[in-house]
């Protein structure tokens, strides 16, 4: 299958293929099978920041921080990762400066 850009907004969490549809950070070229993968990558992403909201609002003296954010953060590596991966070479460059 052929792939195509697609601009991904991390904050935004989205992946879309019109970039005038809504505001984003990468372009990425992908399959659409790819794009959909990151794309789930991104959900679960929210998912564990929902996940770790009460614990960064309401924190336990004995829990460290480190242990709440862990599942967001091991999952935010995963999407740059990935977007890395499948961007393209302006994007990748982006990344390496930014790092």
């Amino acid at each position: 299958m052929d792939s195509m850009k697609y601009y991904v907004s991390v904050m935004g969490r989205s992946v879309i293929p019109d970039p005038s549809v809504t505001s984003y950070e990468w372009i990425i070229q992908a399959t659409p099978q790819e794009a959909e993968q990151l794309l789930g990558l991104l959900s679960l992403m929210q998912e564990k920041e929902e996940e770790a909201f009460p614990g960064m609002v309401f924190p336990w003296p004995d829990t460290p921080e480190e242990s709440v954010n862990r599942a967001y953060e091991t999952v935010l590596q995963q999407v740059y990762r990935e977007i890395y991966r499948l961007g393209t070479p302006e994007t990748r460059y982006q990344i390496e400066q930014s790092t």
